[in-house]
């Protein structure tokens, strides 16, 4: 996902995404923990996406006060 995607979503939509990824991550990390994981650079990129959407939502944070 790139910045300029997650700058033209929602703040719903960041927080349906931010869970999505989490979620994501979460599977992720429990396949490679059993060897199942092909695509290990996966889990860097969803990382990247989920700090990607925080500093955003937290960039909005800071535009409101």
């Amino acid at each position: 996902m790139k910045p300029s995607e997650v700058r033209e979503l929602t703040s719903e939509d960041l927080k349906a995404k931010l869970a999505e990824n989490r979620t994501e991550l979460f599977n992720l990390r429990f396949q490679m923990a059993t060897s199942q994981l092909d695509n290990t650079a996966r889990a860097a990129q969803v990382k990247k996406d989920i700090a990607r959407i925080l500093t955003e939502i937290r960039a909005r944070e800071i535009n409101a006060q």
